[in-house]
């Protein structure tokens, strides 16, 4: 799941969206808008998924506050703290629920084969 998606290809969320789909990697993506990214559609609201087992994140840590619960919810194996979205608060919550967290770059495990 890419949790911060958009719908601009200048947006590290985007790349991220595109090159996870290239590997071969089921994709949710969320936004604050609907839009679509290739055939990926981009909720622009949560949506009830199970078997999630990756959360990338691509929101500022202010953002992600109100996503807490629905992230515990889906009961992700992990979340990816991309750059500039590392937030020790959510880290140790996931943490508590048995979530492995990250600090990393999508882009880069995906490129060097780490995904």
């Amino acid at each position: 799941m890419v949790l911060g998606a958009s719908d601009n290809p200048q947006r590290y969320s985007y790349m991220a969206v595109s090159l996870l789909k290239k590997y071969g990697h089921p994709v949710v993506a969320i936004g604050r808008k609907a839009a679509t990214i290739g055939d990926t559609i981009i909720h622009g609201s949560t949506v009830a998924e199970q078997g999630v087992d990756t959360v990338t994140l691509y929101l500022n840590p202010l953002a992600q506050e109100a996503y807490y619960s629905y992230i515990i919810s889906l009961q992700p194996k992990r979340i990816i703290f991309n750059p500039g979205t590392e937030n020790e608060a959510l880290e140790d919550l996931a943490k508590n629920h048995g979530i492995q967290c990250f600090e990393a770059c999508t882009l880069v495990l995906l490129n060097t084969g780490q995904y």
